[in-house]
């Protein structure tokens, strides 16, 4: 298991959060995730300009083994795809916190949407023992 990076949020149905320069959110699934669903397959990418709201579904990762919701960790707007995903689903299996990304999120109430999430060492006890 790759090393969970310091700079991101965790829902508990493993999606990350990390608030880029600019204020917008990129979202993405663990390490643990892409581990448990084993080959990522598939991705239906959200539309750039969709609204999407914390907590629910805004895309679908698809492996050999099943199809996973993806929750919005944050409401907002969708600013960008990662349109490489399409092409090759696969980088979310080797990338998952660079570039196996998934979208961004310009955020509604960032503070209030961050305050929900896991930090890193929360996200990392809750998953102890899942494997």
């Amino acid at each position: 298991m790759q090393e969970i990076p310091g700079d991101l949020k965790f829902m508990k149905s493993h999606e990350w959060a990390r608030v880029e320069d600019q204020g917008t959110v990129t979202v993405g699934i663990s390490d643990h995730a892409q581990g448990l669903l084993g080959d990522v397959v598939y991705v239906e990418l959200p539309s750039v300009g969709d609204h999407v709201k914390a907590g629910t579904a805004c895309a679908v990762v698809e492996s050999v083994k099943a199809a996973s919701d993806l929750y919005a960790p944050v409401s907002g707007e969708v600013v960008a795809i990662n349109e490489a995903l399409p092409d090759r689903p696969e980088t979310i299996n080797e990338d998952p916190y660079g570039d196996g990304w998934v979208l961004q999120i310009r955020p509604d109430n960032l503070a209030g949407d961050l305050d929900e999430l896991l930090d890193p060492d929360a996200y990392a006890e809750s998953i102890e023992g899942e494997d």
